[in-house]
């Protein structure tokens, strides 16, 4: 079993590494940058779901997805701007744009959270989050290679 290098060491590469060590240092951040965004986001709706809110009608649950989607669109373009911004030093583009690119998935998650008094908005509320987690996971290849230009 090969030995992994330590947390920081992987989140370096993503600065300086050859392309694939960059790529896995752009999904780590991406994922620890998600985790710290939406974990919080379980336990105090677990302490809202105590309180005994009334289960959210159709209408709430579609302007909740749809606060979810344009919120989490949002967050993508600025995340995508990051990557090609000239303001930004060059190597560090992509690691700027995986940590804002988190805040797309996670926006849904946190709305899906507050939402687990009705089973079905927040499945879909974390169906959207599972989406734009695809959506910049899959995006990260290409701001890596960003950084290069």
């Amino acid at each position: 079993m090969t030995e992994r290098p330590p947390l920081l060491t992987r989140l370096g590469a993503a600065l300086r590494g050859t392309p694939a060590e960059r790529v896995a240092g752009l999904r780590l951040a991406l994922r620890l940058a998600f985790l710290v965004l939406a974990l919080p986001g379980l336990p105090l709706g677990l302490l809202y779901l105590l309180t005994r809110p009334a289960p959210l009608g159709l209408p709430v649950t579609a302007a909740l997805v749809l606060t979810a989607v344009l919120l989490g669109l949002g967050t993508l373009w600025l995340a995508r701007r990051a990557a090609v911004s000239p303001q930004i030093p060059r190597e560090q583009r992509g690691l700027s744009a995986a940590i804002q690119g988190a805040s797309a998935p996670a926006v849904a998650f946190l709305l899906g959270c507050a939402s687990l008094s009705s089973w079905p908005a927040a499945l879909l509320l974390w169906a959207v989050a599972a989406a734009f987690y695809g959506a910049v996971w899959h995006q990260l290849p290409a701001w890596a290679a960003q950084d290069k230009t």
